[in-house]
């Protein structure tokens, strides 16, 4: 029986250890009498800068799960187990890499259409 959680919780605690830093993540948001605008500017584009190295980090996720699944084919691996829990790990960090850049677009959206 494989355990999911154990082989993705590396990824998890990678997006959660972007959730809990993420200038958003208090719940509260910006307040700009208490941010200057230089420090928002650099908040989010230490976000965006994080959201580029979990997208390499997925990136090869999904090229390792590629390469044992090619290896189980060929016949080099046959441990099928593996081979599962690398695909379920790409998987939910790729999904979980989309839902942060839903959020992110999200807030971007809402932040275009504050009144001035």
């Amino acid at each position: 029986m494989i355990n999911i959680n154990n082989n993705v919780s590396g990824s998890l605690n990678a997006i959660k250890g972007f959730l809990e830093h993420s200038p958003t993540s208090s719940g509260t948001g910006f307040k700009a009498s208490e941010v200057g605008a230089e420090k928002q500017k650099s908040d989010f584009a230490d976000t965006v800068n994080a959201v580029g190295k979990y997208l390499t980090k997925v990136d090869d996720l999904q090229q390792s799960s590629d390469m044992s699944m090619k290896d189980l084919l060929s016949g080099k691996n046959e441990d099928i187990t593996s081979v599962v829990s690398a695909v379920a790990k790409a998987d939910m960090s790729f999904k979980l890499l989309v839902g942060v850049r839903n959020k992110l677009i999200e807030a971007y959206k809402q932040t275009m259409n504050m009144p001035l």
